[in-house]
Protein backbone atom coordinates (compact mmCIF):
# COMPACT_ATOMS: atom_id res chain seq x y z
CA UNK A 1 0.00 0.00 0.00
CA UNK A 2 1.61 2.98 -1.03
CA UNK A 3 -0.79 5.58 0.59
CA UNK A 4 -2.62 5.93 3.95
CA UNK A 5 -6.47 6.42 4.73
CA UNK A 6 -7.49 9.65 5.92
CA UNK A 7 -9.67 8.37 9.10
CA UNK A 8 -12.15 9.86 11.54
CA UNK A 9 -13.45 7.99 14.86
CA UNK A 10 -16.28 8.27 16.85
CA UNK A 11 -17.82 6.60 19.47
CA UNK A 12 -19.45 8.53 22.51
CA UNK A 13 -18.40 6.38 24.99
CA UNK A 14 -14.74 7.64 25.67
CA UNK A 15 -13.41 4.28 26.94
CA UNK A 16 -14.42 3.09 23.39
CA UNK A 17 -13.11 5.74 21.63
CA UNK A 18 -9.52 5.36 23.12
CA UNK A 19 -9.83 1.50 22.64
CA UNK A 20 -10.37 2.18 19.06
CA UNK A 21 -7.75 5.21 18.60
CA UNK A 22 -5.20 2.62 20.18
CA UNK A 23 -6.37 -0.18 17.80
CA UNK A 24 -5.67 2.39 14.44
CA UNK A 25 -2.36 3.69 15.30
CA UNK A 26 -1.28 0.00 15.32
CA UNK A 27 -2.28 -0.23 11.51
CA UNK A 28 0.14 1.56 9.16
CA UNK A 29 -1.99 1.87 6.85
CA UNK A 30 -4.36 4.53 8.86
CA UNK A 31 -3.86 7.90 9.69
CA UNK A 32 -5.97 9.40 12.14
CA UNK A 33 -7.25 12.62 11.43
CA UNK A 34 -9.76 13.22 14.50
CA UNK A 35 -11.68 11.72 17.01
CA UNK A 36 -15.14 12.38 18.50
CA UNK A 37 -17.15 11.37 20.79
CA UNK A 38 -20.91 13.54 20.14
CA UNK A 39 -21.69 13.22 16.17
CA UNK A 40 -23.47 16.16 16.15
CA UNK A 41 -20.38 17.73 16.42
CA UNK A 42 -18.64 15.56 14.05
CA UNK A 43 -20.88 16.50 11.28
CA UNK A 44 -20.73 20.23 11.73
CA UNK A 45 -17.26 19.82 11.57
CA UNK A 46 -17.47 17.66 8.29
CA UNK A 47 -17.45 20.52 6.03
CA UNK A 48 -13.50 21.35 6.96
CA UNK A 49 -12.32 18.22 7.56
CA UNK A 50 -10.33 15.98 4.85
CA UNK A 51 -10.92 12.55 5.21
CA UNK A 52 -11.50 8.95 3.46
CA UNK A 53 -13.02 6.75 6.31
CA UNK A 54 -14.98 6.53 9.23
CA UNK A 55 -14.82 3.91 11.93
CA UNK A 56 -18.40 4.50 14.00
CA UNK A 57 -20.27 3.22 16.41
CA UNK A 58 -24.16 2.86 15.84
CA UNK A 59 -26.12 3.79 19.14
CA UNK A 60 -24.96 7.02 19.96
CA UNK A 61 -27.54 9.76 21.77
CA UNK A 62 -28.72 12.76 18.79
CA UNK A 63 -28.10 11.12 15.67
CA UNK A 64 -27.28 7.42 14.94
CA UNK A 65 -24.12 6.32 13.00
CA UNK A 66 -26.69 4.63 10.41
CA UNK A 67 -27.98 8.24 9.89
CA UNK A 68 -24.87 9.77 10.17
CA UNK A 69 -23.28 7.37 7.30
CA UNK A 70 -26.37 8.41 4.84
CA UNK A 71 -25.48 11.91 5.49
CA UNK A 72 -21.87 10.84 3.86
CA UNK A 73 -21.36 11.00 0.43
CA UNK A 74 -18.62 9.32 -1.52
CA UNK A 75 -16.80 8.63 2.19
CA UNK A 76 -16.41 5.06 2.99
CA UNK A 77 -17.44 3.84 6.71
CA UNK A 78 -17.03 0.93 9.13
CA UNK A 79 -19.38 0.57 11.68
CA UNK A 80 -18.37 -1.10 15.16
CA UNK A 81 -21.06 -1.52 17.38
CA UNK A 82 -22.26 -3.79 20.43
CA UNK A 83 -25.13 -4.48 18.27
CA UNK A 84 -25.58 -7.25 16.00
CA UNK A 85 -29.23 -6.00 15.12
CA UNK A 86 -27.91 -3.75 12.33
CA UNK A 87 -25.99 -5.51 10.45
CA UNK A 88 -28.40 -5.55 7.19
CA UNK A 89 -28.99 -1.56 7.59
CA UNK A 90 -25.22 -0.97 7.61
CA UNK A 91 -24.80 -3.21 4.30
CA UNK A 92 -27.81 -1.50 2.41
CA UNK A 93 -26.31 2.30 3.06
CA UNK A 94 -22.94 0.36 1.94
CA UNK A 95 -20.87 0.26 4.90
CA UNK A 96 -17.66 -1.33 4.00
CA UNK A 97 -18.10 -3.74 7.28
CA UNK A 98 -19.62 -4.33 10.28
CA UNK A 99 -17.62 -5.10 13.21
CA UNK A 100 -19.30 -5.93 16.85
CA UNK A 101 -17.45 -5.28 19.70
CA UNK A 102 -14.96 -6.05 21.34
CA UNK A 103 -12.61 -4.91 18.38
CA UNK A 104 -9.67 -7.01 17.68
CA UNK A 105 -6.82 -5.53 16.00
CA UNK A 106 -6.90 -8.61 13.52
CA UNK A 107 -10.62 -7.72 12.70
CA UNK A 108 -10.23 -4.17 12.84
CA UNK A 109 -7.22 -5.02 9.88
CA UNK A 110 -9.23 -6.78 7.67
CA UNK A 111 -12.13 -4.13 7.84
CA UNK A 112 -9.29 -1.80 6.98
CA UNK A 113 -7.40 -3.77 3.98
CA UNK A 114 -11.27 -3.90 2.75
CA UNK A 115 -11.57 0.18 3.11
CA UNK A 116 -8.58 0.74 1.47
CA UNK A 117 -8.93 -1.85 -1.39
CA UNK A 118 -12.23 0.15 -2.16
CA UNK A 119 -10.42 3.53 -1.73
CA UNK A 120 -8.03 2.32 -4.35
CA UNK A 121 -10.99 1.30 -7.20
CA UNK A 122 -12.59 4.23 -6.64
CA UNK A 123 -9.71 6.31 -7.40
CA UNK A 124 -8.43 4.36 -10.14
CA UNK A 125 -11.98 4.64 -11.91
CA UNK A 126 -12.36 6.58 -14.85
CA UNK A 127 -14.34 10.20 -13.95
CA UNK A 128 -14.31 11.65 -16.81
CA UNK A 129 -14.41 12.21 -20.91
CA UNK A 130 -13.75 14.18 -23.39
CA UNK A 131 -15.78 15.72 -26.64
CA UNK A 132 -16.05 18.22 -28.77
CA UNK A 133 -17.99 21.08 -27.54
CA UNK A 134 -19.20 24.82 -28.68
CA UNK A 135 -16.37 25.79 -26.78
CA UNK A 136 -13.49 23.41 -28.32
CA UNK A 137 -12.09 20.42 -26.67
CA UNK A 138 -13.66 19.96 -23.20
CA UNK A 139 -12.88 17.35 -20.16
CA UNK A 140 -16.27 16.63 -18.49
CA UNK A 141 -15.93 14.88 -14.88
CA UNK A 142 -19.03 12.68 -14.57
CA UNK A 143 -19.99 13.98 -11.14
CA UNK A 144 -20.53 17.76 -12.97
CA UNK A 145 -23.35 16.36 -14.96
CA UNK A 146 -26.92 16.70 -14.16
CA UNK A 147 -28.69 15.73 -17.58
CA UNK A 148 -28.14 15.86 -20.77
CA UNK A 149 -30.62 16.66 -23.85
CA UNK A 150 -30.95 17.07 -27.29
CA UNK A 151 -29.96 20.34 -28.30
CA UNK A 152 -32.89 22.96 -29.42
CA UNK A 153 -30.50 24.15 -32.88
CA UNK A 154 -29.46 20.91 -34.09
CA UNK A 155 -30.97 17.22 -33.26
CA UNK A 156 -26.79 16.00 -33.52
CA UNK A 157 -25.82 18.22 -30.76
CA UNK A 158 -26.71 17.47 -26.88
CA UNK A 159 -26.71 20.00 -24.17
CA UNK A 160 -25.53 19.22 -20.88
CA UNK A 161 -26.99 21.05 -17.42
CA UNK A 162 -24.00 20.87 -15.02
CA UNK A 163 -23.88 21.56 -11.56
CA UNK A 164 -23.15 24.98 -11.42
CA UNK A 165 -25.97 25.97 -13.15
CA UNK A 166 -24.08 25.95 -16.68
CA UNK A 167 -25.03 24.19 -19.87
CA UNK A 168 -22.40 23.09 -22.20
CA UNK A 169 -23.31 21.67 -25.95
CA UNK A 170 -21.62 18.81 -26.91
CA UNK A 171 -20.80 18.68 -30.92
CA UNK A 172 -22.14 15.74 -33.30
CA UNK A 173 -22.57 13.07 -30.70
CA UNK A 174 -25.02 9.89 -30.42
CA UNK A 175 -26.91 9.13 -27.14
CA UNK A 176 -25.56 5.44 -27.68
CA UNK A 177 -22.06 7.34 -27.45
CA UNK A 178 -22.62 8.88 -24.41
CA UNK A 179 -24.46 5.93 -22.47
CA UNK A 180 -21.46 3.66 -23.29
CA UNK A 181 -19.25 6.74 -21.65
CA UNK A 182 -20.90 7.16 -18.51
CA UNK A 183 -21.08 5.07 -15.37
CA UNK A 184 -24.05 2.65 -16.31
CA UNK A 185 -25.18 2.68 -12.57
CA UNK A 186 -25.17 6.41 -12.41
CA UNK A 187 -27.25 8.05 -15.36
CA UNK A 188 -29.99 6.58 -17.09
CA UNK A 189 -31.81 7.12 -20.26
CA UNK A 190 -35.59 8.20 -19.37
CA UNK A 191 -36.94 9.75 -22.77
CA UNK A 192 -35.83 10.01 -26.38
CA UNK A 193 -34.32 13.41 -25.75
CA UNK A 194 -33.06 12.79 -22.15
CA UNK A 195 -30.08 11.46 -19.99
CA UNK A 196 -30.55 12.02 -16.21
CA UNK A 197 -27.81 11.40 -13.58
CA UNK A 198 -29.89 9.73 -10.55
CA UNK A 199 -28.12 11.66 -7.90
CA UNK A 200 -30.05 14.62 -9.51
CA UNK A 201 -33.76 13.37 -8.85
CA UNK A 202 -35.33 15.03 -5.97
CA UNK A 203 -38.27 12.66 -6.59
CA UNK A 204 -40.55 10.73 -9.63
CA UNK A 205 -43.49 9.45 -10.31
CA UNK A 206 -45.03 7.44 -12.83
CA UNK A 207 -44.60 10.03 -15.99
CA UNK A 208 -42.32 12.50 -14.50
CA UNK A 209 -38.80 13.00 -12.78
CA UNK A 210 -38.44 16.00 -10.75
CA UNK A 211 -34.47 17.35 -9.93
CA UNK A 212 -33.18 19.17 -7.38
CA UNK A 213 -31.71 21.93 -9.84
CA UNK A 214 -33.83 25.14 -9.84
CA UNK A 215 -34.42 26.80 -13.42
CA UNK A 216 -34.57 30.28 -13.80
CA UNK A 217 -38.08 30.54 -12.62
CA UNK A 218 -36.79 29.42 -8.84
CA UNK A 219 -38.88 26.09 -10.07
CA UNK A 220 -37.48 22.34 -10.01
CA UNK A 221 -36.60 21.16 -13.27
CA UNK A 222 -38.91 18.67 -14.86
CA UNK A 223 -38.43 16.27 -17.16
CA UNK A 224 -40.87 13.50 -18.95
CA UNK A 225 -40.22 9.73 -17.98
CA UNK A 226 -41.28 7.86 -20.89
CA UNK A 227 -42.98 3.97 -20.94
CA UNK A 228 -39.64 2.77 -23.31
CA UNK A 229 -37.16 3.36 -20.36
CA UNK A 230 -39.39 3.78 -17.74
CA UNK A 231 -38.76 -0.22 -16.72
CA UNK A 232 -35.02 0.30 -16.97
CA UNK A 233 -35.39 3.67 -14.75
CA UNK A 234 -36.78 2.40 -11.81
CA UNK A 235 -34.88 -1.19 -12.23
CA UNK A 236 -31.80 1.26 -11.06
CA UNK A 237 -33.24 2.66 -8.49
CA UNK A 238 -34.41 -0.58 -7.62
CA UNK A 239 -38.25 0.21 -7.29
Amino acid sequence: MNTKLKCLLLDDELPGLTYLKMLCEQIPEVEIVKTFNNPEKLLTEIPNLDFDLLISDIEMPGIDGLHLAGLLKDKLVVFCTAYKDYAADAFTIDAVDYITKPVKLERLQKAISKAFERFENAASAKRFFHFNTDKGKSLLYFNQILYIKTALGDSRDKTVLLTDGSFLNLKNVKFDTLLNELPEADFCRINKKEIVSLKAIKFFNHNEIVLHHLDENDKNTSLSLSETYRADFLKKIKI
